[in-house]
Formats: C-alpha cells, structure tokens, sequence
C-alpha cells in the first residue's frame, strides 16, 4: 500500500519537517503523481520566509516529475503508470496538499505533460515552472502576444525578433525556445561562459550583458526585423540599466519581467510582471511540450545540479538555491 510523506513548512523561515501525510484525493481533473524529483526555484525559499502563504503549515514546490499514481473523474489523456512533469500549484490554491514536495502531490492535469522514456525525471524536473513563467510573457494578451510553438513551425520563418535578457537561467532558456519553436529569432544577452547553453537553446545572436555596446549591438543584431518585445529573465531593477537602453534604441516596446518591475522608467518602455501560475499556457501543455521534447524542439535546459535524494534533502536544496546559482537547476531526487 503507497504512503505518503511530506516537506511541510510550519511557520516563516522555520526549517522544513519532513512528516507522513494523507495522499490527495483528485479533483475531476487533476491527476496524483508518485513524485520521482522536484526541482527548487527562488520562489520556494521565498515562500518559506511567508511571501504568498495562504496558512501554515504548508508544502512548498512547483516543480515535478513522476509516475501518474490516480487520476480525476474527467482525466482522459493521462493513466496510471504514465512518466510526466508538471507544475504544482500551490502557490494559487494554498493548499498542502498542492504542493510539489511530497511524495504524492496533487496537480492539474492541463499543467502536465508525458515525459519520453529517454529522458530522466531528473532531467525533465527543470522545465515546468520555467515554461510557465516564459510562456505567460511571451504568449499571453496584453504581454508580446506571440503565436503558440509547433513543431512544425521553422526557426525565424516570422522575420520577428524577441530579445531574451539572461539566456541562461531556466526561464531564459525556456524563453529561447519557446520563442524559436514560434517561429520568431531569440536575440539573447548572458555571461560568455554561457554562450554554448544559448546557442544549444536555439538563439541566433548571443551577447555579454556587460558590454557598453550591448544596446548599439542587439540594434544592430536585430537588422530590419521587427523587435517584439524583451524577455527579462532576470527581473531585479538593476537589471534595467541594461534593459531599457536596450529597448530604447530598438524605438521603444514591451519588456515581460520575472519580478514586480521598478516605477521610474521612461514612457517608451512597457514593463508587466510575468506570474508563473497562469491557465493560458495550458495549450503549450497540451499541443507542444511532449512533442517537442519528442523531437528536440524542446530540450531540458539548463542541466540540474543534484544536490541529494529524499526529501530530507530539501533542506539543503534551499540552501544551494539561495546561494550563487547560474546557469542550472537545483533538483532533488526521491
């Protein structure tokens, strides 16, 4: 008989406990998954210090990948036994029960996808929450509005150019290839040692965010492309010193933000905060995850870095996370 165990947070900034736990009950169309690894992203620890807890005591994580355990009343393209990744959604819900640090978390199914047999469920944990973050700048109405990826889409077919700044962080890198499997040209700024990760993500022109020259340069990288709008993976507000030169000499435009953006910015530059939890992206759920990492639209970048097994690891896992943390994904096992 399966059991369930949890990584429950009782209280702000209390170290996690690591209890038994009932396993979920499925809504109509949610699915159960018998965890295999979660990954831990700046939000998680953040949580744990009280940004955006509902009540404790609470379980945290978003990001997962496993087996389908149960599936809801109204589930049809999932059944037991199933590899998937996915994005637990606590951070909506409030729920413990939805969160991605148990054994046996809860999710919806719209939020998953099949996970190929060739590809370890330590490797896919990298993708879910990055995907939904990118996704909702690049895809939603009222951010760049961008046409949803296909598989059969070419690269650069729209003579459009999104600029992703910080290419090799996971949203980044889902960013680039989100944007390139749509068919637009992903014009990336990151350090020089992660030149290689962008390329490998699909971005046709890479660039060293400290260069004085950077605006001049993407200007000229982008050519008589229409500019799109910029992806800051980033977010901070420092970040803007180099952002909005950036789209200032492109004629001005959007910039979706992985952070609530600073006030005083000039009239010519738009900025929205991207959330990560978001019902549109559903379709690149539905339509594009599984095939493109069937056929290498889609790869699982960047690589994780394993910090131990079990969820007693999570501990440490946070630790890592909120240290200095480039260019890869903190994954714990279980």
């Amino acid at each position: 008989m399966s059991s369930n165990q949890s990584a429950f947070v009782d209280g702000k900034d209390l170290p996690l406990r690591i209890a038994a736990s009932s396993i979920p009950e499925p809504g109509p169309n949610d699915i159960i998954v018998k965890n295999h690894a979660v990954a831990v992203n700046t939000i998680d620890p953040a949580q744990a210090s009280g940004f955006n807890v509902k009540k404790f005591p609470t379980v945290l994580g978003m990001d997962l990948a496993g087996e389908v355990h149960e599936v809801g009343s109204s589930v049809t393209k999932f059944k037991k036994g199933d590899r998937v990744i996915g994005h637990a959604w606590q951070f909506t819900t409030g729920a413990w029960e939805d969160g991605a640090f148990s054994l046996y978390p809860r999710i919806p199914a719209a939020n998953a996808a099949i996970l190929p047999s060739d590809i370890a469920f330590t490797v896919g944990v990298v993708l879910p929450l990055a995907i939904d973050t990118a996704a909702g700048g690049l895809y939603q109405p009222g951010y760049m509005g961008l046409d949803f990826p296909n598989i059969d889409t070419q690269p650069n077919s729209k003579g459009e150019v999104v600029v992703v700044y910080g290419g090799s962080t996971s949203v980044g890198a889902a960013a680039i290839q989100l944007a390139v499997a749509a068919g637009y040209r992903a014009i990336v700024t990151c350090s020089p040692e992660n030149f290689d990760l962008c390329r490998e993500c699909g971005a046709s022109d890479i660039f060293d965010y400290k260069s004085p020259t950077i605006a001049n340069d993407i200007a000229a990288a982008v050519g008589a492309d229409k500019f799109k709008g910029l992806y800051n993976a980033i977010g901070i507000p420092e970040s803007f010193k180099v952002v909005t030169p950036i789209v200032e000499k492109l004629g001005g435009g959007f910039v979706a933000n992985t952070k609530p953006p600073p006030q005083d910015l000039p009239a010519s530059v738009t900025v929205k905060f991207v959330l990560g939890v978001n019902e549109f992206v559903f379709p690149v759920w539905k339509d594009f995850v599984t095939k493109g990492l069937q056929s290498g639209k889609l790869q699982c970048l960047p690589k994780p870095t394993i910090v131990g097994k079990g969820l007693e690891s999570l501990q440490k896992a946070f630790e890592v996370r909120n240290g200095d943390v480039r260019a890869t994904k903190v994954v714990v096992e279980l």
